[in-house]
Order: structure tokens, then sequence, then C-alpha cells
């Protein structure tokens, strides 16, 4: 079987060759697609492809389209809304991503920005310390769950809300359960984001959320702008001087935030949360291992169509 690794934002050495061993290991081969400028290069390599590995490339119907033997597309990385689901069902191709490979480069990366924002973005200016101050997680998935052990090592007050996660789960973890999204927005000192992008979360926060945080709050999104109503968030930050917007994703209207509001708003140039070298390895290593998984026996077991 043929397995083409698609990335417009490569793997690092270490990972393809990672990459590599794995995919070669279990009888397949292995081609290589990096840097590519447009979605016919893409197309065109995948055209004799048997399985695909991605990771925030966009594979759409027409790239199912071109590529009839393709059997399957590994995202590496948690995230998966850059893949077209209905079209690669339509086609009977299995999607797949990596759950949990990146968590721990992002929840990192939280912090540091819980850290930044607390200090002003190191401007010299007083700030706060975390320690001490109470941490409310929108989500409570393998991300969440490696912000919430770290907060909790810097002394902070952590709660969480997740419909599809029990609350004994969350109270086993040192977490406390919200009752609302309302409680969880109002009586938390930083605010993080980690719901995905879907049509029922697309521009859910907006100005009820935003507005009930208290004096002096932060709000952090690492997982996708979409989720954020920007126009009410542009708002919110023009009626309350005393709230902080980070984001590891640049929202629509950056350019005016960051003028009007330089020193509460900070967002990253690109998306940064798995730009780590660990999170690169294990999740480009993961995907290759799931590949040859399915097929040596079928396992589908991080399926998401």
């Amino acid at each position: 079987m043929k397995v083409l690794v698609a990335t417009e934002k490569p793997f690092s050495p270490k990972a393809v060759e990672e990459i590599r061993k794995v995919t070669e290991g279990a009888g397949h081969t292995l081609a290589l697609l990096e840097k590519y400028t447009a979605p016919e290069q893409l197309r065109e390599a995948a055209a004799d492809a048997d399985a695909l590995i991605v990771r925030s490339d966009i594979v759409d119907k027409a790239l199912f389209e071109a590529a009839p033997k393709l059997k399957i597309v590994v995202r590496a990385g948690a995230g998966y809304d850059n893949i077209d689901l209905a079209a690669a069902t339509a086609a009977g191709v299995i999607v797949e991503n990596t759950p949990g490979q990146n968590a721990n480069a992002v929840a990192e990366l939280v912090i540091g920005m819980a850290i930044m924002a607390a200090r002003n973005k190191f401007s010299g200016a007083t700030g706060f310390e975390i320690s001490g101050k109470r941490l409310g997680l929108q989500a409570f998935g393998q991300v969440s769950r490696h912000v919430a052990a770290i907060a909790r090592g810097f002394g902070m007050e952590v709660s969480a809300i997740d419909p599809y996660c029990p609350a004994e789960v969350l109270e086993g973890a040192g977490v406390k359960p919200a009752a609302s999204l309302k409680e969880l927005y109002a009586g938390n000192d930083i605010v993080s984001i980690h719901i995905p992008a879907t049509p029922e979360t697309v521009g859910s926060i907006g100005r009820e959320l935003i507005a009930a945080l208290p004096k002096g709050a932060v709000l952090i999104n690492t997982a996708r702008k979409e989720v954020i109503n920007e126009a009410e968030l542009e708002e919110v930050l023009a009626e309350r001087p005393d709230i902080k917007y980070f984001a590891d994703v640049k929202p629509g209207n950056a350019a005016r935030l960051e003028e009007l509001y330089a020193d509460r708003v900070f967002f990253t140039p690109k998306k940064s949360g798995a730009q780590t070298k660990e999170a690169n390895l294990n999740a480009g290593v993961a995907a290759a291992k799931q590949i040859a998984a399915y097929f040596a026996d079928g396992t589908d077991r991080f399926r998401v169509n």
C-alpha cells in the first residue's frame, strides 16, 4: 500500500524518519509531499495513494474524487475540521484523528498564555500571579486534563464544564464541575476554551458569556476561532477595559483588535499549540501506526466519520 504524507507545514525530519520506519516496517511504501503551494499538487500526489496522513491540510471532495484508491485519511492531531467528513464517507474513506498526542503541547501553551496575560505581555507593568487564581475549562478532553494538572501545580483552583464528561471524572482529577457555562465564565479569573467547531458551537461564545467574566479576567482560546462571535467580542472589549483575550487562533478582526486594544489582546502569528518537536513526533508516529493497524486487521479505533 502507498502511504502519502502530505504536509504544507512539514513534520520534523525526525518525525518523518519514524513515520517511515513504522510504514515500511509494516510492508508499505511511503511518499512525501511537503511545502506544497496549491491544492492541485495535493490531488496529483494522492492520485494513487491508498492512505493519507495530513496535519492542517485541506482534504475535500475534490481530493477524494482525484484519489480513487484512497481508503483511509489520518489527521495527525485532534481537530479534524479541515477534512470534509461527508465527502469522505460518500467516497468510502475512513477518517481518523490522533487524540491526545498534542495535548501536553497545547496545555503548556495555555499556561504560558495565562502567565503572559497575567504579566501584561511582559511589559514591566504591574501584573498578577496565577497562583491562587480560579481557572475555568470549557470542555474536559485530553488538552484540558493536562491544563488542569499543570494549573493545580501552580496552586490554581480549577473548575470545568463538559456535557460528555461525568462529574465524578472531573472530581477525580481535582476539578470542580460547573453547573452552567454562565457560571463557568462568571466564576473564574481565567477561562480557557477547548471546544471543537461544530454547527452547535460556531459563534456560541459571545456577549452573554464574555461580559459575564469577572473584573480583570482573561479569556484564552487555543481551540478554533469560529467558536467566538468576533463582533460581540469586540463590543465587550470596548465596554470592559479590564478584560483580556489571548488566542492561538487569530480572529478575522485581529488587526483592528490589536490596533485598539494592543495591551489586552495577543494572537500567535500562526497556530502554535502543537508546534513542539515532541508533539510533532508523537502525532505523526501515531498516524502511521493507526494506518498500519487498519491495513493489518481493519482496526479503526479513532474513526471520526
